[in-house]
């Protein structure tokens, strides 16, 4: 269902800014609760939320039910290091495993039959990072989770599977924008500093976004939590600490949508990630977020977390730091995101072992 946008009240606009975990395999009342106070744009589903096909399918079910406008149902299926799914099908092969656009279209198929299936309609998929050899030899959390070992190989590989997977019904997201390929440190845990000048962020890691972005096939961008020190761009907040890329003007509404022209939808990283959690409180992240450009938030577990970043951005716009037409911008191009949404596929339990013997088959392909 989806509302015209002046017929929405300010929570209503606001819930739908937000992207949000939940903490069980059921909608239990608490979780009921949360959706009927936040009404959030978007749930994302992990490992906890997963038991088996049939319960997913429900679940999924309940929460387009529960909610008055039609939320995305996304995940994190990677494949490899990042695969949600190991409890219902086979273990899927990692991006890095990729080495042909043939491939890159065969994993997006069958990543996109799994999630149709099971009533997901977005996956926060491709990760674009660009690893090379160097870049490899760090433990940044992202090994094998990219396509490609250099900056047009991921274009190529990732702007393929992307493109695939969006014909099969499934939207994708590229991640995380600027690009986290040279990070030594994983930002799950603190903020990375990534020592890379304007020259190598653009002949390297913007490499993917310029291309997808030019095709016009790129839908949605995640934002990392980063620190780009030897950039023009990066800014400082008010302590003089170095602001997180995910709530940066510069790198949000100045180099992603004024110089790169990027009209889709935009989305943090986790905000609950020791890149941010360490530095800012989950409402002054939010509200820094919006002013930064960011359409959406993710708050991916604490419920708490998720109410605290929901009243924040709601006082700043009641208090008029947040004007409510930047609310109605990004409002704006999540409707007409939501308008690209496909019409749920038939849930097919047959279909899961299908699926299944195609992964293995795919997986022992590329073993030889």
């Amino acid at each position: 269902m989806t509302q015209p946008l002046d017929s929405l009240p300010l929570p209503q606009k606001i819930g739908q800014l937000f992207f949000i975990g939940i903490p069980g395999a059921d909608l239990d009342e608490a979780t009921r609760e949360l959706l009927d106070e936040i009404q959030p744009g978007g749930v994302c589903l992990f490992a906890r939320n997963i038991r088996d096909a049939e319960r997913t399918r429900a679940l999924i079910a309940d929460l387009k039910a529960a909610l008055p406008i039609e939320p995305f149902i996304s995940i994190d299926q990677e494949g490899g290091l990042v695969d949600r799914l190991r409890r219902i099908v086979e273990p899927m092969p990692a991006a890095n495993k990729i080495r042909t656009k043939a491939e890159a279209r065969r994993l997006a198929r069958i990543i996109a039959t799994c999630l149709r299936t099971l009533g997901f309609n977005m996956n926060f998929a491709p990760v674009v990072d660009v690893i090379d050899a160097k870049r490899a030899e760090t433990s940044n959390g992202l090994y094998s989770r990219s396509f490609g070992e250099c900056a047009n190989q991921t274009a190529e590989l990732a702007g393929e599977f992307l493109r695939e997977m969006q014909d099969e019904g499934i939207i994708g997201c590229l991640k995380h924008f600027p690009g986290l390929g040279a990070s030594r440190v994983d930002s799950h845990e603190e903020l990375p500093i990534i020592d890379v000048d304007d020259a190598e962020l653009e002949t390297v890691d913007l490499i993917p976004y310029r291309s997808i972005l030019a095709s016009g096939s790129a839908r949605m961008v995640m934002t990392a939590h980063a620190g780009f020190p030897l950039s023009r761009m990066q800014e400082r907040d008010e302590n003089g600490k170095l602001l997180p890329s995910s709530l940066s003007k510069n790198f949000i509404s100045r180099l992603l949508r004024r110089d790169m022209g990027f009209q889709g939808v935009s989305i943090t990283d986790d905000l609950e990630m020791g890149a941010i959690e360490k530095n800012y409180g989950i409402a002054d992240a939010c509200v820094r977020a919006i002013e930064a450009g960011q359409d959406m938030l993710a708050i991916c577990a604490e419920p708490e977390k998720i109410r605290a970043g929901f009243d924040g951005v709601t006082f700043a716009v009641e208090s008029q730091q947040i004007a409510e037409s930047r609310v109605d911008e990004s409002r704006a191009r999540i409707a007409s995101l939501k308008a690209q949404i496909a019409r749920s596929a038939n849930f097919d339990l047959s279909r899961i072992p299908d699926i299944s013997v195609e992964i293995r088959e795919f997986t022992n392909d590329l073993d030889r």
